[in-house]
């Protein structure tokens, strides 16, 4: 596949509880409570990323959101809107000890068959790599593109 992209996650106060033995995450974009799985702690370490490191205003932010690919639906883990409101950038999220490979690659980009993006990200949390779409050429890159451009 390609490089890895080093993310340096900021800190963050997480909201944790624990109900019956289980815990619970608190999602400030969708304000509610989820159990908290290995993939949710990656998904929400990921999103921290995205706000507070690379300046993704979290109103153009959505989670775990069904779409249809053929006639399956399906879940995409985080999608960003640029400032038009068209989806801009998508991201799977795995838990950290799936590897990122191509079964995970190719999941995205079914995916992003019933989501058009620019941009495509797969992370397990530790590994990352990004990937940019002009007509129907992926090319790997470096770094996740900021907001702004």
């Amino acid at each position: 596949m390609t490089h890895m992209i080093r993310i340096d996650y900021p800190p963050h106060e997480f909201r944790i509880k624990k109900n019956q033995g289980k815990e619970f995450i608190f999602d400030e974009i969708r304000k509610v409570w989820l159990r908290l799985s290995p993939e949710e702690w990656v998904r929400q370490n990921f999103v921290r990323y995205l706000i507070a490191i690379k300046n993704y205003p979290s109103s153009m932010i959505a989670l775990e959101k069904k779409i249809m690919v053929g006639e399956l639906p399906k879940r995409f883990d985080i999608l960003v809107y640029d400032k038009a409101h068209h989806p801009w950038l998508m991201v799977e999220c795995k838990s950290m000890e799936i590897p990122l490979s191509e079964e995970v690659f190719s999941q995205v980009l079914r995916y992003n068959i019933g989501v058009p993006v620019h941009y495509l990200v797969i992370t397990n949390g530790t590994s990352c790599m990004a990937f940019r779409k002009e007509q129907s050429q992926l090319s790997a890159i470096a770094e996740i593109p900021s907001f702004e451009n």
